[in-house]
């Protein structure tokens, strides 16, 4: 058996496994090949020898596949993933039994009930909930910190079992208090900027997103509000926006976002902050900016 049959061989090991997780995700046979597929192109082009963890590897491959396929899919408008499944038996490129099968297997409800998340959201709770992946390996597939991560399989979670029933109620609130630690960002309004912010807030910064040689991790909210004063002259380019299905702020001075601000909000405080400034990451978030 040459090396080219022993990789195939090892991958064929993990196929129904990762079938599974792609499928979870995207709600299509078909689309599941394809990722899987791509698995294992990348497979036979990487040095076997070096991967410690095969499953583990493979299935982080195949979820950044599906993150990138469903992203994708969002950027096409594509149809409801309800409508794709009634419409199935007329997919001439489908095999509508194996459609129902797999379907059954998972259930239409929660497939269709995924379809409503955001592409981070549903990847994080379907590696993390289904998959029981560590919120360590989950937060690089998905461009966050294991904090934010967490955050993202936990408001899933709320809406796939039907809990958030006061979802729009949450942004509401959510919004009150981003608009007034804004309202005091652009005012300079450093006693404002404290009545918002927990004593204890913590920010973390990614990447790019301090001065070189700054703390990646600033305590306090005194800490935190002296230095965001010293910035209030750049906040009329700082805008409200969703983020991942969260209300936070972005900077985009000329039009392009630079900076993202990711919240944390409790007791109608902010609790805690990530600051994302590198492109890549940026270029992971689900953004929507709301108007003033």
């Amino acid at each position: 058996m040459d090396e080219t049959q022993q990789i195939a061989k090892l991958f064929e090991n993990h196929r129904r496994h990762l079938q599974a997780v792609a499928y979870r995700m995207l709600g299509s046979a078909a689309e599941a090949d394809d990722a899987v597929q791509e698995a294992w192109l990348r497979l036979s082009r990487s040095d076997v020898e070096s991967i410690e963890n095969m499953q583990g590897w493979l299935t982080t491959v195949v979820a950044r596949v599906c993150l990138d396929m469903l992203r994708s899919r969002k950027s096409r408008r594509e149809e409801a993933l309800e409508d794709q499944i009634v419409d199935a038996t007329v997919d001439s490129d489908a095999d509508p039994e194996r459609e129902a099968l797999m379907a059954d297997s998972v259930g239409i409800a929660l497939l269709v009930m995924l379809d409503t998340l955001t592409p981070a959201e549903r990847v994080a709770f379907v590696l993390h909930d289904v998959f029981d992946l560590p919120f360590d390996e989950i937060a690089p597939i998905v461009g966050r910190t294991p904090a934010a991560a967490r955050q993202l399989a936990s408001r899933a979670r709320r809406r796939v079992r039907s809990e958030d029933t006061t979802a729009e109620s949450d942004l509401k609130s959510q919004r009150v208090v981003v608009d007034a630690f804004l309202s005091a960002l652009r005012a300079g309004d450093f006693a404002g900027l404290l009545a918002v912010l927990d004593p204890d807030v913590i920010v973390r910064l990614g990447p790019g997103a301090g001065a070189p040689g700054a703390p990646s991790e600033i305590r306090g909210a005194e800490n935190w509000a002296r230095g965001a004063v010293a910035f209030s002259h750049l906040a009329q380019s700082v805008q409200p926006a969703l983020i991942d299905g969260a209300v936070g702020l972005v900077f985009a001075p000329h039009g392009s976002v630079t900076r993202a601000l990711l919240f944390t909000i409790a007791d109608e405080r902010i609790v805690g902050v990530e600051i994302i400034a590198a492109r890549e990451q940026l270029d992971q978030l689900d953004v929507a900016v709301l108007t003033d």
